[in-house]
């Protein structure tokens, strides 16, 4: 049996693609991720987004994500991007859909053939500690689900930070027992912030979308940036909107066709 897969890349975040909305689609068990992470071994994908046909028939897909450990995650706001791009390329799917996913609903807006806008949800906060002690060093951080957790640290330069010593101590630490994303930010100024992102079960990634939105949403909410923010990470550039309060974080980019492939099981 053949599978298919599509690459695609959203500010660097690197997507694979497998679409099984068909009638004897393939169980994602470990032997299939792993035939998926083999197939490109020099350049292996950060998030896998596996589609197949969603419970409810207003929405157009649903998706699960895995990471390149094998590891299933509540959510990927670039590989969701990918996914709303592809589906308004190929389906007849209107400019506005809606898809699910393991963490509740998404909206996507896609306004042309890269570019595409996701409704994350409202930020959920945890005030519970607002710092935590790694390698003997008290850090103040900033927790945020977008959907899935994430650990925030302001930095004075991202160019600086400990990315390599702190995401992973933050990442496993007790506080996190299923773990946790690990956000580095740097305010640059009320519209700009630059940040990089250490990902749970992935390692630093060129770009995280809920980590810009959790990032971005803590300064929101800290009153240090303004509710429409640019968030400049090592693959390319985000956009993340927050009016405040309950409403829903939108996160927008364009996004890249790479290349396809097919594996056979």
């Amino acid at each position: 049996m053949q599978l298919h897969f599509q690459k695609m890349q959203g500010a660097g975040n690197k997507i694979t693609i497998v679409d099984q909305r068909v009638a004897d689609a393939v169980v994602p068990d470990e032997a299939v991720l792993q035939a998926l992470r083999d197939a490109v071994p020099d350049d292996p994908f950060d998030q896998l987004m596996w589609l197949s046909m969603p419970r409810d028939p207003s929405s157009a897909v649903a998706y699960r994500v895995f990471n390149l450990d094998g590891s299933e995650v509540e959510q990927c706001g670039n590989g969701a991007r990918c996914v709303a791009v592809l589906l308004a390329s190929q389906d007849d799917v209107p400019r506005n859909f809606c898809m699910e996913s393991p963490a509740g609903p998404v909206r996507a807006r896609v306004a042309d053939g890269r570019t595409a806008s996701i409704d994350m949800g409202p930020p959920v906060f945890d005030d519970s500690h607002a710092s935590l002690v790694v390698d003997g060093m008290d850090l103040a951080v900033g927790l945020v689900s977008m959907g899935n957790p994430h650990c925030v640290l302001d930095v004075d330069d991202v160019n600086t930070a400990a990315v390599e010593r702190l995401g992973p101590a933050l990442e496993r630490h007790e506080l996190f027992p299923a773990r946790t994303n690990v956000g580095f930010m740097q305010i640059v100024d009320r519209e700009n912030i630059r940040l990089r992102v250490f990902e749970r079960g992935v390692g630093e990634t060129l770009a995280c979308g809920t980590g810009a939105c959790a990032a971005a949403a803590l300064g929101m909410r800290r009153g240090q940036l303004d509710d429409e923010v640019n968030v400049h990470l090592p693959g390319g550039q985000l956009m993340v909107s927050w009016p405040g309060a309950d409403a829903s974080v939108w996160l927008t980019g364009d996004v890249e066709f790479i290349s396809e492939g097919t594996i056979d099981l």
